[in-house]
């Protein structure tokens, strides 16, 4: 992620709200991740400052410094550097040399020995040169790591698009709160909002959807700042797996509070991966069959895929699948289990009874550990099968259940 001294410079405040100014994929633009990527290239299997030299030797007195470095810093982050290997590690060589006491280059009354005699007798005692050892002294420093992937095969119009990203990420470094609404892509926002052990509230839009208020790393609210800092910058790229969202953010700068927005016609686009269209066999099988007996205008009621939210204080729920009446609107809810873990359906347990829905409807495999006991203190409509739902004994528990 870029640091706040590359983002500051292309932030602009105006008329109350904070605008940013992302980069253009003009023909100069374009020219210079191109010249950077080529040059990150050249630079795999060097040490970093071998990269470092070269990339302030290519920016010179260019006056888009920022742009450049900001262009450099994705293609770090993407990258991996390693640590050299080495026949000893840094620390114990370094402990080796120091314990021979002060050395200078040239010998005195108190100091018999140069550098130079200090480091033969301890490459001879180590079996190595002498230039192995000055290459291994500081070999744990992160200058001296090696560029052993350069990671993402980039072009220039994805380097910019990312680092126009990352400038959006960055401004949220100097928020205090972040407002969201969304309508869809639910599993995936709350996956990635969990991911970052972020801090929220949340309720149903009164026209559908979800708003969501998150704690920003400068909330009064908030102790670390920094870690949670770049855990809710680093979040952003989850909306942008949304169709339908906005964003508007309260952002200190320049000693004021600017409202920072965006929705989902920002032209920008996530490196976050979605999630599949479902999670298991069983619930692709469930959906298939489903559609097959009772889709289009075959039956009564439509299936959807994970269009509900269960609010559960500072969890959420997100049942599989709901069936919607066609004519009068009412609903059921479907969630499948049949994952076994114990941890898992420890915690699908308590959420189970947190939500305390009466149209949930519970669909559990008959070769997962969760006997009928476990579920007696829920009002739920409970279903067990050996390898798959029967469907008419689904739908018979949904009309029974639904509101």
């Amino acid at each position: 992620m870029l640091t706040g001294e590359l983002v500051r410079p292309r932030l602009h405040p105006r008329s109350g709200k904070l605008h940013v100014t992302m980069l253009k994929s003009k023909p100069q633009a374009l020219e210079t991740a191109a010249d950077l990527i080529a040059l990150f290239g050249q630079h795999a299997g060097q040490p970093q400052h071998i990269w470092d030299e070269a990339l302030e030797d290519y920016e010179g007195e260019r006056t888009d410094y920022t742009i450049i470095r900001g262009l450099a810093k994705v293609l770090e982050d993407a990258a991996t550097f390693v640590p050299l290997e080495t026949p000893i590690a840094p620390p114990e060589l370094r402990e080796i040399l120091f314990e021979r006491g002060p050395v200078f280059a040239t010998t005195d009354l108190f100091h018999p020995l140069t550098q130079q005699n200090t480091l033969e007798t301890v490459a001879s005692e180590l079996s190595l040169s002498i230039s192995q050892i000055e290459t291994l002294l500081f070999a744990d420093h992160p200058a001296e790591y090696i560029l052993a992937d350069v990671g993402a095969d980039w072009t220039p119009a994805d380097l910019i698009a990312r680092y126009n990203l990352e400038l959006a990420r960055g401004v949220l470094y100097w928020s205090s709160e972040m407002r969201i609404d969304l309508r869809d892509s639910y599993k995936d926002f709350w996956r990635y909002l969990k991911l970052f052990k972020l801090m929220f509230w949340a309720f149903v839009n009164p026209d559908g959807g979800y708003h969501v208020t998150l704690d920003g790393p400068i909330s009064p609210f908030v102790k670390s700042t920094t870690r949670y800092g770049r855990q809710f910058a680093a979040f952003l790229p989850a909306l942008f797996l949304c169709e339908q969202w906005q964003m508007d953010a309260d952002v200190h700068f320049s000693q004021k509070v600017l409202n920072y927005h965006l929705d989902s016609k920002t032209p920008l686009t996530s490196h976050f991966k979605r999630s599949g269209a479902f999670d298991s066999h069983m619930e692709a099988d469930f959906a298939a069959e489903f559609e097959a007996k009772f889709g289009n205008e075959r039956g009564e009621w439509a299936l959807t895929r994970e269009d509900e939210i269960l609010l559960l204080g500072d969890t959420v729920m997100i049942p599989d699948f709901a069936l919607t009446h066609k004519e009068d609107g009412r609903r059921a809810l479907i969630e499948i289990i049949g994952f076994w873990h114990p941890d898992y359906l420890r915690r699908k347990i308590e959420k189970i009874r947190a939500a305390n829905r009466r149209n949930l409807i519970l669909l559990v495999y008959e070769g997962v550990n969760l006997t009928r006991d476990r579920l007696q203190d829920t009002p739920n409509e409970v279903l067990y099968f050996p390898k798959k739902p029967v469907l008419k004994d689904v739908m018979d528990a949904v009309e029974r259940a639904a509101e």
